[in-house]
C-alpha cells in the first residue's frame, strides 16, 4: 500500500493501519487531540476534539459526534478495533487543552475539555502513557502509524511525546 499522510481537522477523526501512514492534526488551541497506537496490530489514530460534553448540543453531536469528548473517544477506539486494535494493548497519548483567546480563563474549555476525556477513560479503565496539556500555546500533533512515534511542535520546537 502506498503510505499516505492523513490530516485531521477540527473535529474530525481518522484511523490507519498502514505502516506508512502519518496522521496529524493542526491547530490544537483548547481543542484536545487523542492519538491510540496498538504496536500489535499496527493500528493508530487520532481525535480532534473541540468541546467536552454532546448534551450541550444534540442535535449538533448527531451531526458531527467528532465534535465532543463524549461521542469522539468512543467512536476513535471502535474505528480502531474494526482495523484489529485491542483495548488492552492501546498507547494513548494526548495533547491540548490550551488556554487561547480566553486570557481571563472565563470559559476554561481547555480545562474542560481535558477533565471530560479523563473521566471517560477512567470509567473505561484506559491510561494515558503521555500527554502536554494545558499552558497557552497552539500545537500540531502527529502520530506515525506503524510506530506510534507522536510529534508535537509548538511555538518552542518538536519534540517526541
Amino acid at each position: 500500500m502506498l503510505a499516505m499522510r492523513h490530516i485531521v481537522g477540527v473535529s474530525e477523526m481518522k484511523v490507519s493501519g498502514c505502516d506508512g501512514d502519518m496522521i496529524v492534526t493542526h491547530s490544537l488551541g483548547s481543542c484536545i487531540g487523542v492519538s491510540i497506537h496498538d504496536p500489535h496490530a499496527r493500528v493508530g489514530g487520532l481525535l480532534h476534539f473541540q468541546l467536552p460534553l454532546s448534551r450541550e448540543n444534540p442535535d449538533r453531536a448527531r451531526e458531527n459526534p467528532f465534535m465532543y469528548a463524549d461521542t469522539g473517544i468512543p467512536l476513535l477506539f471502535k474505528a480502531a478495533y474494526n482495523l484489529g486494535a485491542n483495548k488492552g494493548r492501546i498507547i494513548v497519548k494526548v495533547a491540548g487543552g490550551a488556554r487561547v483567546l480566553d486570557n481571563n480563563n472565563f470559559f476554561n474549555i481547555g480545562q474542560r475539555n481535558y477533565i471530560a476525556m479523563k473521566k471517560i477513560f477512567w470509567k473505561n479503565g484506559v491510561f494515558i502513557q503521555s500527554e502536554d496539556v494545558g499552558g497557552d500555546q497552539w500545537r500540531t500533533m502527529n502520530l506515525e502509524v506503524g510506530t506510534g512515534r507522536v510529534t508535537i511542535k509548538n511555538s518552542q520546537g518538536t519534540f517526541e511525546l
